[in-house]
């Protein structure tokens, strides 16, 4: 048994490029875990540098100077910064206002219609399992209501975090992309000489991650503004509310399509009934997401991230819980790490058994 795991040691863990590379991956996973919350102004205004910079490397195509190209893209990020603060978070917030004013009715709307159950389906379902479901559903919204008001309560650290958000990352994107060459350069002085392996790693995830992030976030913007094209054009309630979370949830596949079918449904119920607008509301959805998981996110997305289903989901739920939002987010560009190292340590061990028979 021991001479087994020696060999199988030996096999994959005899290369240094490999063990640099594993123990480069461990120290970067433990900063983020432990100090993640402390350094989070940091890291986002990585994410958001790193995103940016494509745009810096596409102006610097066409001959503009590094300096000037980063001028035009952070006054392009501040501006759209402005309108998301300006436009955008105020009508979201109201009519999330809106519906949380609605919610009485509508859970009394709902209480009535549940109550009939038990006279149409007797054998199905009873008095005194409506009553346990009813109770469940209170108990939920006081435990939300009781978070709304510690969260008010602590409004004032809430309002002083966002304005220290406001300042910090922005200044911190800035100082990243115009001295990212010696940002990087400093940075690579203390990593060690041999990264052969480390950089290729890391341009292949850094190509297909770049290609993600680029493809995700223009289906979130188109799938949004259809959403909202439609549902407006319905009628239909907190549509820019419900728009929104549906451009949002292409970001996770196969989950955010489930998850948001019940929101959608349960609008379009409130406030038409069963009938031919809740039906067309639905199969408008229906139409939305099968534009966008057969046409749009292969056109966007073609050849980026091959995953396995189960292991799109199995990323989310690992990364969700260790990170929370954060880890929701970028659970896909981290299964897509995960698997590079994966391929490329399978490869170099299996290359490297290859050379010791070829030479014996």
């Amino acid at each position: 048994m021991l001479q087994i795991f020696r060999d199988w040691t030996k096999r994959y863990f005899s290369d240094p490029q490999m063990i640099i590379l594993g123990l480069m991956l461990m120290l970067g996973f433990a900063i983020v875990f432990l100090l993640g919350t402390i350094l989070m102004p940091v890291f986002a205004s990585v994410v958001i540098a790193y995103l940016l910079e494509g745009m810096v490397a596409y102006l610097q195509r066409w001959k503009i100077p590094r300096l000037m190209a980063v001028i035009i893209v952070f006054l392009s990020f501040l501006a759209s910064l402005f309108i998301l603060i300006i436009w955008l978070f105020p009508l979201l917030s109201r009519q999330i206002s809106q519906l949380i004013q609605q919610l009485p009715s509508m859970l009394i709307d709902g209480q009535k219609q549940l109550m009939l159950l038990p006279e149409r389906y007797p054998d199905f379902i009873s008095e005194a399992q409506i009553k346990q479901i009813f109770d469940a559903i209170s108990s939920g919204l006081t435990s939300l209501a009781r978070r709304l008001l510690s969260l008010s309560l602590a409004s004032v650290m809430g309002i002083f975090a966002m304005i220290v958000y406001l300042i910090l990352v922005p200044f911190l994107v800035f100082f990243f992309l115009k001295d990212k060459n010696y940002i990087l350069g400093w940075i690579r002085k203390l990593l060690p000489d041999n990264l052969d392996l480390t950089t290729t790693v890391w341009f292949e995830v850094n190509k297909q991650i770049a290609n993600y992030i680029r493809g995700k976030g223009w289906e979130v913007l188109i799938i949004w503004g259809i959403s909202y094209i439609v549902f407006k054009f319905m009628g239909m309630e907190f549509s820019l509310l419900l728009s929104f979370f549906v451009g949002l949830s292409v970001i996770l596949p196969y989950i955010g399509v489930t998850v948001m079918f019940l929101p959608v449904a349960l609008i379009a119920y409130f406030q038409w009934g069963w009938g031919g607008d809740m039906a067309y509301a639905l199969i408008a959805y229906a139409a939305i997401q099968i534009f966008d998981g057969n046409i749009l996110a292969p056109l966007l997305l073609s050849g980026v991230v091959n995953l396995h289903p189960v292991a799109i989901i199995i990323s989310v739920l690992m990364f969700g819980g260790l990170w929370g939002v954060w880890g929701v987010f970028f659970a896909i560009p981290l299964a897509t790490l995960v698997n590079t190292l994966i391929k490329t340590w399978l490869l170099k061990s299996e290359k490297g058994r290859g050379d010791l028979t070829d030479s014996g």
